[in-house]
């Protein structure tokens, strides 16, 4: 068995967003010469998401394509986005001192609860198989990594392991 690794950072705006790895991850499979087995593409972060879809074409003015702003409306419905502190149990006193005290967080960066229920719903791993060198994702399929967590911009980190021969 062999195994190849590889992490790719996305910046990420102060919103919920979604960004297409697609093509880094067939670049990825090329470049080790990977033949058959599985590819799993995973975020260690706690408010974000990956997922495989469709690819939609036509976006929103922020570039978010509509199938997957679709998907956040829907979600919205189920977790509504955390607007102000007490909305959530999450994040209470004791998370919130520690955020400031430990990490030097502000607290309203805290109100990403909605996230944090997003991405377990979500998930944050998704895995393609790969056959003769190529990621089996359908005509049409695309693989995403979402950043739910809205308070703020970032840099995330997107794993990406290859398992097989």
């Amino acid at each position: 068995m062999v195994t190849h690794r590889r992490s790719i950072e996305v910046d990420t705006p102060a919103r919920q967003e979604f960004f297409d790895v697609t093509e880094q991850l067939v670049s990825f499979i090329e470049q080790t010469g990977f033949r058959d087995g599985i590819a799993l593409v995973y975020s260690q972060h706690t408010s974000c998401c990956v997922l495989l879809q469709e690819e939609s074409e036509d976006k929103t003015y922020y570039g978010t394509q509509l199938l997957l702003q679709d998907t956040l409306n829907v979600l919205s419905k189920i977790v509504p986005p955390t607007r102000h502190e007490g909305q959530y149990l999450h994040p209470g006193p004791i998370h919130i001192k520690n955020a400031a005290d430990l990490r030097g967080e502000l607290p309203e960066w805290g109100l990403n609860t909605d996230g944090h229920i997003i991405s377990s719903i979500l998930g944050r791993s998704e895995t393609v198989p790969v056959a003769d060198g190529s990621a089996v994702l359908g005509e049409f399929g695309r693989v995403y990594f979402g950043d739910l967590d809205s308070v703020r911009a970032r840099t995330r980190t997107v794993q990406f392991h290859l398992i097989g021969d």
